[in-house]
């Protein structure tokens, strides 16, 4: 199963970095390029554990329906999101939170994944999904950077 991680330095505290991470406006503006929505669960403010939501997004020109559950949440330290239904046979990301010793925050992300349909599922992930997701979850990470250091 691919998984991979992401490291991110952000000049601001972990429980600023942590509450805007789970909060829901935030990740639907960090994902404006999909034109991700919320469709189902949680619509507003900061997702606790227990709590889903659904995404609805579109990726590689097919509109995809996700919804996550938020399944361990220390804060500010780490949350877990992992897929309850969705285009995955597997998905987890598990949201890590530590100081930097600055006053900053290293936010590293670990996304285990796995792709529907077996060997063509397997080929799909080596042609396109291990360099597309990482690229996406910078692109989170950038918005969410910005977002915190104002």
């Amino acid at each position: 199963m691919p998984t991979f991680e992401i490291s991110t330095a952000i000049a601001a505290p972990p429980q600023v970095v942590f509450d805007l991470s789970l909060d829901v406006g935030a990740h639907t503006a960090s994902m404006a390029g999909s034109g991700e929505r919320i469709v189902a669960g949680v619509h507003s403010g900061r997702m606790v554990l227990g709590d889903t939501v659904t995404w609805q997004a579109r990726h590689f020109g097919v509109r995809w329906r996700m919804t996550v559950l938020i399944s361990a949440c220390d804060a500010p330290d780490h949350f877990v999101d992992e897929q309850v239904t969705g285009p995955f046979r597997r998905w987890r990301h598990a949201h890590h939170f530590a100081p930097d010793g600055r006053g900053g925050t290293v936010m590293r992300d670990v996304i285990e994944y796995a792709a529907p349909l077996g060997p063509l599922g397997m080929i799909a992930e080596r042609v396109a999904l291990n360099r597309y997701l990482p690229r996406l979850i910078r692109e989170r990470n950038r918005h969410l950077r910005t977002a915190a250091e104002r």
